[in-house]
């Protein structure tokens, strides 16, 4: 039993624990870092911590301080949140041997899904379909004979590590040693270890997850699937839930070999399961063992909390449903708004927020790093917020969607706004003709963002002038002596 839990991340991810905490009557520790001081998940937290400087090797990843700040404020719990150590034995490790309890799965289970080729063989021994492939290779030569075996296009993936690091295509003899080298150079840098794996590369694949839950009793759901086609670098930009890919039948056996690649590892907590989706199959890509950044989406369309849901299962609590009591009700769509330049590659824009007006209305939810005018930090992710929408249909939840954007006003940086606005007016988008290759074969959408941007800055000017009016006149009121 616990009824503290320090919240061992940063933005909104904290702020959304946090808050899920308090639906639960538990106390909060945040943790900060030097260059967070004063952010909005410190204050809303019952109490907050300093763990050390800027860079989050030195701050959120010191996991000796994470344990000594656990035990400095009382807590005997930690949720790690997504990013930094979520996805770590190390923690899960550390928290049993100084007795507190992880929010999250056992180290075994993250072990055993931390390396992609060890998951695909507890995915081959439990049913679970998997592109075909190969074992960790380090030598070039006998990469070039199993791609013969497996036959081109080729995918050259980094063994450990996760997010489409140092991956690589390749579709003869000549790219495949390109990608070889490359992606291992990538891996050795990112994760320390450069060893690499081989697999079919699939045409025309889409992203498909399957999120699910599993109690400390032997039970195990699944909550299904999420649309994260939506992608710049390997790296998701938009999702929903459901997906117009995914029939109810297809939900069904999708949702079934997720629940056995779970209970294959003794999972337990909230977990995702990814899958590759293309023409009808669907093949095993990674598990990811922690809460997904686009959680929301199924909590709008189950009505779960899978932040509570979490906390509860650690707190020795059984699943909130049955498989069978699970449902899903309209449509979900996540817009990641995150500080990057869409016109310069989607690169980072971290600066000072001066000016932050968020969405509102029927069916609009902001899970945000700010509460007001800030700073979004160089020394992390650049993502500010998450907007998510409901609808009774996708035509609902897009058009909601691009009514919450036209609100969503953010000055003094740059941000992918504008690109999401134009991409939920996109025909193809809305037809729902998706695949991980939507944006690199859309690049009009560029110019159409570009447009969208300055009709927007033209309507922040004016809205602008009006509060300043509104602030003048007020002076002038005081001044006179009438307020």
């Amino acid at each position: 039993m616990f009824d503290t839990v320090l919240v061992a991340n940063r933005g909104e991810i904290a702020v959304r624990v946090i808050r899920a905490l308090r639906d639960l009557g538990l106390r909060s520790v945040a943790v900060y870092s030097e260059a967070d001081r004063g952010a909005f998940h410190t204050r809303m937290a019952d109490l907050a911590v300093e763990i050390g400087p800027s860079p989050s090797s030195q701050s959120y990843l010191n996991l000796d301080r994470l344990i000594q700040a656990a035990k400095e404020t009382g807590a005997q719990a930690i949720h790690p949140g997504y990013g930094f150590l979520s996805e770590s034995p190390r923690l899960a490790r550390a928290c049993a041997e100084n007795g507190l309890t992880l929010i999250g799965p056992p180290a075994e289970a993250m072990a055993s899904m931390g390396d992609k080729v060890t998951a695909r063989g507890i995915m081959e021994r439990a049913g679970v379909p998997v592109v075909p492939g190969t074992e960790a290779i380090s030598e070039t030569g006998e990469a070039l004979e199993a791609a013969r075996e497996i036959g081109y296009p080729i995918l050259v993936k980094a063994s450990a590590g996760g997010g489409g690091i140092g991956m690589r295509a390749a579709r003869d003899e000549e790219e495949l040693k390109y990608a070889i080298t490359a992606c291992s150079e990538a891996a050795a840098r990112s994760f320390g270890d450069p060893r690499v794996f081989l697999e079919h590369l699939v045409e025309e694949p889409r992203h498909i997850e399957i999120q699910v839950l599993a109690d400390n009793h032997g039970g195990t759901i699944h909550l299904g699937e999420r649309e994260c086609s939506i992608q710049r670098r390997h790296q998701k930009l938009l999702e929903e839930c459901p997906s117009t890919a995914i029939s109810p039948e297809m939900r069904q056996r999708m949702g079934e070999a997720a629940v056995r690649a779970a209970e294959a590892v003794g999972y337990r907590n909230a977990g995702t399961v990814e899958f590759i989706e293309s023409r009808g199959s669907f093949y095993f890509l990674e598990m990811n063992t922690r809460l997904q950044v686009e959680h929301p989406v199924t909590e709008l369309t189950t009505g779960l909390d899978l932040v509570v849901a979490q906390l509860r299962i650690a707190l020795g609590e059984r699943l909130p449903v049955r498989q069978e009591e699970v449902t899903w009700t309209g449509w979900s769509i996540e817009c990641r708004i995150n500080a990057e330049d869409p016109w310069q590659d989607f690169l980072p824009t971290p600066g000072r927020v001066t000016w932050y007006h968020e969405p509102s209305g029927p069916g609009v939810r902001v899970d945000s790093s700010l509460s007001g005018p800030g700073v979004v930090s160089p020394f992390y992710d650049p993502m500010v917020a998450k907007m998510v929408v409901h609808g009774e249909t996708r035509d609902q939840a897009a058009a909601r969607a691009r009514r919450a954007l036209h609100e969503y006003w953010i000055g003094g940086i740059t941000t992918n706004i504008p690109y999401h606005a134009v991409l939920l007016a996109d025909p193809d988008f809305l037809a729902g003709r998706l695949t991980t290759e939507f944006i690199p074969t859309h690049p009009e959408l560029l110019d159409r963002a570009r447009d969208w941007r300055s009709a927007q800055e033209e309507a922040m000017r004016g809205f602008a002038t009006d509060r300043r009016r509104v602030a003048a006149m007020a002076a002038a009121v005081a001044a006179a002596g009438g307020a």
